[in-house]
């Protein structure tokens, strides 16, 4: 982004770049709070993962979709999200009050509306929460024909890029704003949304934003090296791993 806005001449190396950020007061402070937003214990079917080892070509082959919560006040709002796996690009979002199913469906209709193309063979993945469960949400996506996958032992890891998607969103930008309604988030979301999708570039695709990845096909070159990937799949053969939004930071940088 420094050498798009001062030319080939920009040569502050990233060790020089983190030492002038932290010198001026620019790192971001993580901040963490924790509210559950998954529900899984309740009495709709579920469904297997259909995206261990798969990797996107083209968008909308995957999307994926998580709940993530914002502080107000006195209490919480909603942020539900679904993205395209091989774009990055956030395609659908609603900012709801309360975690009721409605808002989630609202989401995945405002990604269908947005893509405005045929999404049969695409995939759908989530965790098991009962908002991506319950009848309507299902019936959309197979309408659609949309197929159904979901993350199948509660591991963070099942859904990785939805999770780093909402912690970029909230350690980025969300983390620094003190919000006492939901109306002060929503313009704030719409234009952090905006500027994720069309100008934050990503190193998992190589270093492109979302819109400009739209725009390609066949596998994108990573600028990162997963120093997780042993751990990932010893995860899948220890169901007593446990993983907190710290280690999610390395598991998938974007």
């Amino acid at each position: 982004m420094c050498r798009n806005f001062f030319g080939e001449d920009f040569r502050l190396g990233r060790d020089a770049f983190y030492r002038l950020l932290h010198d001026s007061g620019l790192m971001i402070r993580i901040r963490h709070r924790h509210t559950r937003t998954t529900n899984s214990y309740h009495n709709y079917r579920l469904y297997p993962n259909l995206i261990r080892g798969y990797v996107p070509t083209a968008p909308n082959q995957l999307w994926v979709s998580d709940i993530t919560y914002i502080p107000l006040s006195v209490r919480f709002c909603f942020l539900s999200l679904v993205t395209d796996a091989y774009t990055h690009e956030i395609v659908g979002w609603v900012l709801a009050p309360t975690l009721e199913y409605k808002y989630t469906q609202q989401a995945l209709e405002n990604a269908i509306d947005y893509t405005d193309t045929d999404l049969d063979g695409l995939i759908h993945h989530s965790d098991r929460g009962v908002q991506y469960a319950y009848d309507l949400y299902i019936n959309l996506l197979v309408s659609n024909g949309i197929k159904i996958s979901m993350t199948e032992n509660g591991d963070p890891l099942e859904n990785a890029l939805a999770e780093r998607v909402n912690g970029i969103l909230k350690q980025e930008w969300l983390n620094q704003y003190r919000f006492q309604t939901i109306d002060d988030v929503r313009p704030v979301v719409e234009r952090i949304i905006e500027y994720y999708n069309a100008k934050r570039p990503h190193a998992s695709i190589n270093m492109m934003t979302p819109r400009e990845a739209r725009q390609r096909s066949g596998i994108l070159k990573k600028h990162w090296k997963n120093k997780y990937a042993k751990k990932l799949e010893s995860t899948e053969q220890n169901t007593n791993f446990v993983c907190d939004n710290r280690t999610m930071g390395n598991v998938i940088p974007l």
